[in-house]
């Protein structure tokens, strides 16, 4: 399969303190399902800034769908982003919309008529177990119904990689088990999914998953799965 992502001797500094990430060497593949593991502090949401283009790094190369990220023009940036779901920790739901139209916004910005939004939003809403909380607002939701609205939202446009990060974090176990199922089922029609977890009940649910772990900004490799792509000179 064709290479998705690749990160090549990656380094990511905030400010002028020490690295957050150092030396990070990566391959993704199109179509894998991978497992982001690693302590607290970490670095796994800062790879994860990095996968998704919230941040770019301080050295190393990023290239993603065959292009190198870091020379990426500003105005090619947004296409780029709609090609990849993100799920974020902290959900960053539209306040004032409804779960409808939390899960329709990435549709709507798309282009897509309004015609064609009612059926996959009803999908995803049925998906997550959400039909009966069409019209409330981010604020009446508790927090595992905020975050399945934002899962629905990152999955609804079927993008070509998905980040998630902590997904399962804010809901009941028999929930959990239904997103990693919608997760999987998205990865079966293309998607190369990234869920960072502290979950590790999720590590064997998927059995053709890869383990990325990081520690102190660093990739290790326990158990042989991880592919790096080799050093370049560039």
């Amino acid at each position: 399969m064709a290479n998705i992502v690749q990160f090549e001797n990656v380094g990511l500094r905030y400010g002028a303190g020490a690295e957050t990430l150092s030396d990070v060497n990566l391959t993704l593949t199109s179509g894998g399902f991978y497992f982001l593991t690693g302590p607290s502090g970490a670095g796994k949401t800062s790879l994860l800034k990095l996968l998704y283009l919230a941040q770019r790094p301080t050295r190393g190369i990023i290239r993603l769908f065959g292009e190198d990220a870091g020379r990426l023009p500003r105005a090619r940036l947004p296409g780029f982003r709609r090609r990849i779901g993100v799920v974020f920790q902290d959900f960053r739901l539209v306040p004032h919309l409804s779960t409808y139209d939390n899960i329709a916004l990435p549709l709507r910005v798309s282009g897509v008529s309004e015609t064609d939004i009612a059926a996959p939003v009803s999908e995803m809403l049925a998906w997550v177990g959400l039909e009966g909380r069409t019209e409330a607002r981010p604020p009446t939701l508790s927090g595992g119904e905020q975050q399945r609205v934002a899962i629905a939202r990152a999955v609804i446009g079927r993008p070509e990689i998905l980040v998630a990060d902590e997904p399962t974090g804010n809901v009941d176990p028999d929930m959990a088990e239904r997103l990693l199922h919608l997760f999987e089922s998205l990865n079966r029609l293309g998607t190369t999914v990234v869920v960072a977890t502290h979950d590790f009940h999720l590590l064997g649910r998927i059995p053709r998953a890869q383990m990325i772990r990081i520690e102190q900004g660093r990739m290790i490799d326990p158990t042989g799965s991880l592919r790096f792509p080799p050093r370049t000179n560039a």
